[in-house]
Order: C-alpha cells, then structure tokens, then sequence
C-alpha cells in the first residue's frame, strides 16, 4: 500500500489514541492477575493485538469487545505452556515482556514473529533470565527469535545491560511472582521514562520493588501477587509527536484533545523539544493546542524518547540552521534501523542529513515529493508522510499498510485535519 502525500496546512481538533505502551502492559498486568480487569479507552492495534494473542496462549481470557473497554481474566502468576509456538508479529514489546512471564510457566514456550522481529536482538534479558533460574535461549545462536523460554523464574541476581528498556521492564513484571527474593543490577539503561511507567504500574498495584533512585539497582521480594484492577489507559504521546510536528511544520492549528501532561510516558518530552526549535504549543484543559512558529534547529538527546527520532528529523528539515539528534543508539535495534533509514529515505526528498554513531545532524533545507520507503516500519512510514506535508511536489510512501502496527487511524485523522493524505494499492 502506498500513502501518497501533498504540501499541507492542518487545522482542527482530534483525539488522541490511547497509549501503545500502556496498552499493552496493562493486557499482561492483567492476565497475571488473580480475577478479571477491565482496561478502559486501550489501542487497539496490531501491536496490542498480538499483546493479546500471546497473553491468551498463555491462559489469559480477554475480551476485546466487551462494553466500556476489553476485560481480562487472568491466570493467577500461574502461565500454562501454550499449544503452539507463540507468533507476536511486529511487537518487540509484547516479546520482551513474555519472554519473562513465559519463564513462570513449567514448561517450554517458543517465540518467534515477523521479519523485523526475527532480527531484532534480545540477548541482555535471555543472558539474565538464565542467571535467574530460568532456561532462555535463541535457535539460531543469534540472541533473536525463534526463542525458547523455559521455567521455572526462581530469583537470584543477576546483571543488566538494559540497551533496551524493555528488558529491564519485562524482568519488573514478572520477578516478583517469582520464588525468591531477586536483585537486579543495572549496567546501562536507556529509555528511562520507559521503566518509570512500568514502576508506576507496580507502585498503583501494589507491588513492592526496592530500587535507588538512579535505577541502577533494584530489590525485589518474591513470593507477591497481582489483583484485578480496572484502569484507563491514558491517550499516546508517541502517537501525538506525530500531529504536533506535522502542526510546526505546516504552520497549522491542531488541538489534541486527551493528553496528560502528569502522565509517565517519556515522549510528552518532545512537547519542550519543539518549543526549543520555536514551535507554538499549549496546555489547554483537555490536552494541547499546537502551531507553527519559526522553527529553528537545536540540539536534542533522544536517549529517552528513541520513538520520537523519525518524527524530530523530519522536522528538523524544516527548522533554520542545524539539528543535532544525538545519544540515540538504541534507535539502531527496533524493528528497522531508524538512522540509517531516516538519513537514507529524507536524503532522497534533497535533504541535507548526515549519519552519526547515534543519531543524525539535519541542516534544514526544501525537501521535493517522491518515493520513499517506509521500510516496513510505523514511525518511518508515518514520519515520511510528515515530510510530505512540507515538501514540493507529491511524496509517495511504500509499506503504508504497518502504520497498523501502532496507529491504525493515522490516515484518517489527519485527513480529519484536513492534510492532503492519501493511501492506494500499489
């Protein structure tokens, strides 16, 4: 499929999505649980379907069409061993968290999922999961899917090279419902606000977990349990970053309604990124009002807000002088290489854009409509039609179809703000 994308000027209000991330924690915080939960307001995506899908093949019941949201009956900490090998698509964080509470179960699961997610690395947490009793290793020797995850999660220590978050977050859920007492020592962390959400989910389920205030060392007591709860699932900062760098870039007026500036996700950040670059963006008593203004290039650690990288280098294309997005190497491992593949596909539009170790330096400059690849990646293909929003000429983006992946509306709400955007079979 194919979005094809013409110089733009948005104006309107729309409603944020809810959070991919809170969604699909709170699917596994849920089926972990002791009873039925009901997540109010969740996304309902390819990512948070196959959230869905593994956490039924591990004993869960979810109901995704119940009335006023999806409920949850959860397995009690207690995962059976599912029938078949367990095919999480796209979703490296559905993986990552299942690999751990696969670990519970007294048997063997095999993991595996799409092309990307076949590539995609997850060395760190199998390498710890061993150290904590567990028995986790790839098929192919090469630290990705296919996996095999064994029980049973007993404690100990061990320690963690979180390059990912999602590591770190994925041994959080499941180490308490383990035997014993387990000490987690963190090496390196990137996307901390990523871990902080996850400790607010344990903190509001009551779940004890010792840790120092640098989140290089945590203790966690064994033997806790997981209860039902009923929680709404806040609207998407990720999914926003989109519509308020679409706002700066064509210079338009959107209001985003649903968004919390109280709330854990990390990528409310690129609210104050944009600001930096001149953007015009308020708080307002249901969510944010968003503008253009004179963009201007600055300096940006993306260290905690990797999802945000695709969205900031489009806008930085259209920002006076030079940006520098930097301290993002983790962006290198997701399911493509957002770098390399943003430098390449902007490089075509006539960008000026240079490839760093961990990011990119964009000197902003016209870009002019043509074909681009998304790459088979959400945020690239989403980021790309951005671009196509500020460019000369059309833009036609290939792989339109995976921005299912996270935002299965995309399209049709920034048509909503009256973007010249498109799709058509290829």
């Amino acid at each position: 499929m194919l979005l094809l994308v013409e110089k733009s000027e948005l104006s309107g209000s729309i409603d944020v999505p809810g959070s991919k991330s809170h969604t699909v924690r709170g699917v596994f915080f849920a089926s972990l649980a002791d009873g039925a939960s009901i997540l109010t307001k969740p996304l309902d995506s390819l990512d948070t379907q196959a959230a869905v899908v593994t956490c039924r093949a591990l004993g869960a019941e979810v109901e995704t069409d119940a009335d006023g949201g999806w409920e949850v009956r959860g397995f009690a900490g207690q995962p059976c061993v599912p029938d078949d090998v367990v095919n999480v698509m796209n979703s490296g964080t559905t993986l990552n968290i299942a690999l751990s509470v696969a670990a519970l179960a007294n048997g063997h699961t095999v993991f595996t999922g799409d092309e990307q997610i076949r590539r995609r690395p997850c060395g760190p947490l199998l390498l710890a999961l061993s150290r904590l009793g567990a028995e986790a290793f790839s098929t192919r020797g090469n630290q990705c899917p296919p996996i095999v995850v064994g029980g049973k999660l007993l404690g100990g220590s061990t320690a963690l090279k979180a390059t990912s978050s999602q590591y770190l977050t994925s041994l959080l859920i499941s180490a308490p419902l383990a035997d014993n007492d387990t000490e987690i020592k963190v090496l390196e962390l990137n996307e901390r606000p990523y871990v902080l959400m996850t400790l607010d989910w344990l903190e509001r389920l009551g779940i004890e977990c010792g840790r120092d205030e640098s989140l290089t060392h945590f203790n966690i007591p064994g033997g806790q349990a997981y209860h039902p709860f009923n929680r709404d699932i806040p609207a998407d900062f990720s999914s926003a970053t989109f519509f308020l760098c679409a706002a700066a870039i064509t210079g338009g007026d959107v209001h985003l309604t649903g968004l919390d500036m109280t709330d854990s996700q990390g990528d409310k950040a690129v609210v104050e990124m944009l600001r930096t670059m001149g953007a015009r963006i308020e708080e307002c008593e249901d969510g944010l009002a968003a503008s253009g203004g004179t963009l201007k290039g600055a300096e940006l650690d993306l260290n905690a807000t990797p999802d945000a990288l695709p969205a900031l280098a489009v806008t930085a294309c259209f920002a006076e002088g030079e940006t520098k997005l930097v301290n993002v190497p983790q962006a290198r491992i997701k399911e493509t290489d957002r770098i390399s593949v943003m430098c390449r596909e902007l490089g075509r539009m006539g960008a000026n854009i240079t490839e760093l170790e961990d990011g990119l330096v964009i000197r902003g400059g016209p870009l002019e409509g043509t074909d681009v690849s998304g790459h088979g990646a959400h945020r690239v293909v989403m980021a790309l039609a951005l671009a196509g929003m500020g460019a000369s000429g059309t833009t036609r983006v290939a792989t339109a179809e995976s921005a299912a992946v996270t935002f299965p509306n995309f399209v049709e709400l920034m048509q909503t703000l009256r973007a010249n955007i498109e799709t058509t079979e290829v």
